[in-house]
C-alpha cells in the first residue's frame, strides 16, 4: 500500500499553523480596508489567453496548464494523429492550447483583476481601489520561501486617467502601517523602469534586448555582477555597454547623490529624466509623512522581471538579518499604465503592492514574533459526565458562545483524565465540570489547566466576571 503523499512545493498547515496565518490575514485585510480598499475575488484559473504572454518568457513557462476534463485528452490526440496537412509544430500547439489545454492556473493577482475591472467597466466606479487575499501557482522549483501554492495580498488602485504619484505614497504608507502593526520593520526598495530605459539608451543597448536585461539585472542584488555580466553577454549584450552603466548598479551614496550622477548621466534621455523626476517627487513627499517601521531606498539595479511594469517599481524586505534578506522578498509592486491594453482597452492608468503572505510568515517565525498569538481557538472545555449532566450545562455553553468566548463540549463520556489530556494537548486553558454533586449543589467547578489549579464558582456568570478581569 503506498504511503499518502502532497505534490512539491505544497503543504499542509496545522491549526497552530492556520492560527498564525489567518492573524496575518485578519490584519492585512484590516489595514487594506483602512486605507478605502474594496474586497474581490476572481477564478482560481483562466483563459490561457488572459495569462501568456503577461509575465515575460519565463512566467509564460511556469504556469500550470489544465487539462480539458472527460474525454478530451484521448481525442486530442486522435486528431493530433489524423492531421497531416499542418506542420508538426503547428499541430503540437494546437494540440496543447485547444484540443488539450486552453485554461491556466492563475500566476499571479494583477492579470487576473485588470481583466475584471475591463469586463466590469461599466458597473465599476474609477478611480477604482481593490484587495485580494487569495492563492496563486507557480511551476517553479521547490525550496525553502519559494513555493509552486502559496497566498499573495494585493492591493492596487486603477483609473481611467493617469494616477498621480500620491498612489505609490499611499502604498510605501499602507505597508509601513501593515508592518508596523505586526511589529515588524522592512526595507522598501524603490526604482523606475524608465531610468533603466534611460541607462539601456545611454548603453547602446538595442531595444530588442530590454527584457533580456531587466530580467538578468533583477538578479544583481542575488548573485552580483559577474553572473549577471555573464549572463547578459550570453543574451547578445556588449561587454562595452555592460560597463559604461554597471557602475550606477553598484552605487552606495545616498538618495541625493545618486540624484546627481543619474541627472548628469542621462541629461539627453527623456525617459530618463522622467524618472529621475518621478522618483524625486517620492523621496521628497514622503519625507513630510512619517514611516514608522519602514526605510525607503533607492536600488538602482532592482528591475522586477515581469513585462507589464512601466514606472515605478518596489520590493520589501524585512530589516531583521540585512544580508540575507536580498534572497527572498516578502513583497514587491509597482505601476503599469499599459496592462490593460492587452484586453482592448487603452488609457487604464494601475498601481499595486503585492503581500506574499508565506514569506511574511517564515520571517516572523525566524525573528520570533509570533510568541503573543494564542495557537488555541477553544479557550474553554466542558468535561462530559454523560447526556443529562451535558443537557444541564449546555445553557452555560451558550452563554459563553454569545460572549463570543470559544467553548467546546468533550464528545464522549470518557475517563475524566483522558478529556483533561485532550484540553493540554490542545492548549486549552481552562475545563469547567458539571457532575451530579456540582448539579445538587448548584456550582461550577473551573480548572486552569497550566497552572493545575481548581476554583469552584456559584455561576457561570462570577466566572465570566473573573475571566473579563484577568484580559482573557
Amino acid at each position: 500500500m503506498e504511503n499518502p503523499s502532497i505534490p512539491k512545493g505544497t503543504r499542509d498547515f496545522s491549526s497552530i499553523e492556520m492560527n498564525r496565518r489567518n492573524y496575518l490575514i485578519q490584519i492585512i485585510r484590516n489595514k487594506f480596508e483602512l486605507f478605502g480598499f474594496y474586497p474581490i475575488e476572481t477564478p482560481s484559473f483562466e483563459n490561457i489567453s488572459t495569462l501568456i504572454g503577461k509575465y515575460g518568457q519565463e512566467g509564460d513557462t511556469l504556469m500550470f496548464r489544465l487539462l480539458h476534463s472527460g474525454n478530451f485528452l484521448k481525442k486530442g490526440i486522435s486528431d493530433f494523429l489524423m492531421k497531416k496537412k499542418e506542420t508538426k509544430v503547428d499541430i503540437f500547439k494546437k494540440l496543447l492550447t485547444e484540443y488539450i489545454s486552453n485554461k491556466a492556473l492563475r500566476y499571479d493577482l494583477t492579470v487576473p483583476f485588470v481583466r475584471y475591472v475591463v469586463m466590469h467597466r461599466n458597473e465599476i466606479f474609477f478611480p477604482f481601489k481593490r484587495y485580494q487575499i487569495q492563492p496563486v501557482w507557480r511551476a517553479d522549483k521547490p525550496q525553502r520561501g519559494r513555493f509552486r501554492e502559496f497566498y499573495q495580498c494585493d492591493a492596487d488602485f486603477i483609473g481611467i486617467e493617469s494616477l498621480s504619484l500620491w498612489s505609490e505614497i499611499e502604498l510605501i504608507k499602507l505597508c509601513d502601517e501593515i508592518f508596523t502593526k505586526l511589529n515588524f520593520p522592512i526595507i522598501i526598495h524603490i526604482n523606475h523602469r524608465d531610468i533603466l530605459g534611460g541607462l539601456v539608451e545611454i548603453s547602446g543597448i538595442k531595444n530588442n534586448l530590454w527584457k533580456d536585461f531587466t530580467i538578468s539585472l533583477d538578479k544583481w542584488n542575488k548573485m552580483g555582477k559577474n553572473i549577471v555580466k555573464k549572463e547578459m553577454l550570453r543574451k547578445g549584450i556588449s561587454s562595452e555597454s555592460f560597463e559604461k552603466i554597471a557602475f550606477f548598479f553598484d552605487m552606495k551614496e545616498n538618495f541625493y547623490k545618486k540624484i546627481e550622477s543619474l541627472t548628469f548621466a542621462l541629461k539627453n534621455s527623456k525617459k530618463g529624466k522622467k524618472g529621475i523626476k518621478d522618483l524625486s517627487f517620492i523621496f521628497r513627499k514622503i519625507k513630510n509623512i512619517s514611516l514608522k517601521n519602514t526605510k525607503l531606498e533607492w536600488n538602482i539595479s532592482l528591475a522586477r522581471g515581469m513585462n507589464y511594469y512601466t514606472g515605478t517599481i518596489f520590493e520589501i524586505f524585512p530589516k531583521y538579518n540585512k544580508e540575507s534578506s536580498h534572497l527572498n522578498s516578502i513583497g514587491g509592486g509597482g505601476r503599469y499604465d499599459q496592462l490593460s491594453s492587452f484586453f482592448g482597452m487603452k488609457n487604464f492608468s494601475g498601481v499595486g503592492v503585492s503581500l506574499g503572505l508565506d514569506r511574511i510568515y517564515l520571517s516572523m517565525i525566524k525573528e520570533n514574533l509570533f510568541h503573543n498569538i494564542s495557537s488555541a481557538p477553544s479557550k474553554i472545555l466542558f468535561i462530559n459526565f454523560g447526556d443529562e449532566e451535558v443537557l444541564y450545562a449546555y445553557n452555560m455553553i451558550n452563554f459563553l458562545r454569545k460572549k463570543g468566548i470559544s467553548t467546546q463540549l468533550y464528545p464522549n463520556a470518557v475517563k475524566i483524565n483522558k478529556q483533561f489530556r485532550y484540553a493540554n494537548d490542545n492548549n486549552i486553558p481552562f475545563t469547567i465540570s458539571i457532575g451530579k454533586n456540582e448539579i445538587e449543589k448548584n456550582k461550577i467547578r473551573v480548572k486552569n489547566i497550566k497552572k493545575r489549579v481548581e476554583i469552584e464558582y456559584d455561576n457561570i456568570n462570577d466566572f465570566f466576571h473573573q475571566l473579563s478581569k484577568d484580559s482573557f
